[in-house]
């Protein structure tokens, strides 16, 4: 799994966010996706290997202007995870 962390420029509201997260939503590979406007910022978990670029374009072809600021592996923290670390 991977943590993509966009930087997205245009949204004003809450609806453009879930427009936003609609979009990567369609991108094959995307498991989890967050927005924040007042932050110009989409995170994404996805399938490892996932195509940033078709990420991007698929989120800048609506009018918001998206880049990338980091992509890093993703391990699920949750508490079986904690109970039986490696």
């Amino acid at each position: 799994m991977e943590k993509i962390i966009l930087s997205v420029d245009g949204m004003k509201c809450g609806m453009c966010e879930a427009h936003v997260n609609d979009l990567a939503r369609k991108v094959n590979g995307v498991k989890k996706v967050s927005s924040s406007h007042s932050k110009n910022q989409t995170i994404i978990i996805s399938e490892d290997n996932i195509n940033v670029d078709e990420l991007i374009e698929s989120i800048s072809k609506d009018g918001y202007c998206a880049s990338l600021i980091s992509k890093e592996k993703y391990e699920k923290k949750g508490l079986l995870s904690k109970l039986f670390k490696k």
